[in-house]
């Protein structure tokens, strides 16, 4: 059996939603880093890993590659089941489900590096410009969620019970994105307790983008 590999990007929230899940589950793992500004991840070296060139994807230890952060973490899930990323029942992990794909899939393919540099380049965006996307998106899905979160007696201490999952870590990776673009975090007093409960915890910390080798 061969180590598990990581490719990664420090900066990467699908990345973090990655390394937040190995570190909860206590896999060890070897990170590869590939700088996204710089365009390694169009290289031959890592499209010869994953052919779609995006970050993360996680190599496991049969030599098995798999891309996407939701799959990633499933696979996981199955692989390593405890502790669980997802509830027991049916109903908690179709609701930790939504939950996380409402940031998965309604928030970041908006807002990641590829669609603010298609901006810039194919319509001129500028800084200010990128920044008024990005909020824009974040608080079309943001605030729903604080909704549906402050008024759900399933939401404790995160977002689902008392146990993180995965719908925290979604929302974990996207807060930390939210900092470089100035979102404001007022309107979202249920997403910022989460997250501080979350960033309390030493998986989390452990995987924060800082706290990547790459880091810069």
């Amino acid at each position: 059996m061969s180590e598990i590999i990581l490719h990664s990007y420090f900066r990467s929230s699908t990345s973090y939603r990655v390394r937040i899940a190995l570190a909860m589950k206590d896999i060890d793992y070897r990170y590869t880093a590939h700088h996204l500004r710089h365009g390694e991840h169009h290289g031959e070296a890592y499209l010869s890993v994953n052919p779609q060139g995006l970050v993360p994807a996680l190599v496991w230890s049969d030599g098995a590659m798999i891309a996407q952060s939701m799959a990633i973490m499933e696979f996981l899930d199955e692989m390593v089941p405890e502790p669980p990323l997802l509830p027991s029942d049916p109903s908690g992990r179709a609701r930790v489900r939504m939950l996380s794909q409402m940031i998965a899939c309604d928030i970041h393919p908006v807002n990641n590096l590829r669609i603010l540099n298609a901006l810039r380049e194919r319509y001129g965006a500028d800084d200010g410009d990128i920044g008024s996307w990005f909020r824009h998106w974040v608080n079309a899905t943001f605030e729903p969620l604080e909704k549906m979160l402050a008024e759900s007696a399933e939401t404790g201490r995160f977002c689902h019970g008392d146990t993180p999952g995965m719908a925290d870590i979604c929302l974990v990776g996207q807060v930390t994105n939210n900092k470089r673009f100035a979102v404001d975090m007022t309107p979202y007093p249920t997403i910022q307790r989460i997250n501080d409960a979350c960033m309390a915890l030493e998986p989390f910390q452990q995987a924060a983008p800082m706290n990547q080798p790459d880091a810069e």
